[in-house]
């Protein structure tokens, strides 16, 4: 177990076609951050997400052998995470529209964000938190994705670029779009205590 532990993804991907058990392992180490990153996008339920998970799996097992190599494994992942929050959105008009962010992931987007907008002391009562989860919602899809994946998910751009399929200077251009557009909303909720000029 501990050997698999240590292995890189691409080496875990080698091992998987050879030997379908060693899939296990790769599944272990996404398994939850795939699933937290269906429920900051969709409001779905836990059982739900589970449902979207298990297709996510599905998904990268039969395409395994068609895994890019020019492709970080993570970046691969989320890209076919992304394509099947999208197909389950048109089967079923999954509501992406209200983020389901709990008040640590406010924090940590806040406090990553914070050369565009500073709020002091949000975190400290629930009204301000139930403020940023508001200002959040409001965001387009686009916008609110973005944010998730560079801000929570630490992806970096080329990460983005790969997941989204998208230029990298789109992607540049996007997350400061969404950041500025994050600011506007922020202060019509009244959370701009420190505005940052």
């Amino acid at each position: 177990m501990n050997d698999y532990e240590n292995m890189s993804d691409e080496q875990l991907v080698q091992l998987s076609l050879e030997d379908q058990d060693c899939f296990y392992y790769l599944m272990k180490r996404y398994d939850i951050k795939i699933l937290r990153y269906i429920k900051r996008l969709t409001t779905v339920s836990q059982e739900k997400a589970e449902d979207i998970i298990q297709e996510v799996f599905i998904k990268v097992y039969r395409n395994l052998n068609g895994f890019n190599r020019k492709l970080k494994f993570s970046s691969w992942i989320y890209q076919i995470a992304h394509n099947e929050i999208i197909n389950q959105y048109r089967k079923t008009k999954l509501r992406l529209a209200t983020i389901p962010l709990n008040i640590e992931d406010q924090a940590n987007l806040i406090d990553s964000i914070s050369d565009t907008i500073e709020i002091n002391g949000a975190y400290e009562n629930l009204e301000n938190a139930e403020k940023v989860r508001n200002a959040l919602a409001e965001l387009p899809d686009k916008y609110r994705e973005i944010l998730i994946l560079r801000y929570l998910e630490d992806k970096s751009y080329d990460e983005i670029s790969d997941i989204l399929r998208k230029p990298h200077g789109t992607v540049a251009t996007q997350i400061n779009r969404a950041k500025a557009s994050f600011k506007k909303i922020a202060g019509r909720h009244q959370l701009n205590t420190g505005i940052v000029k």
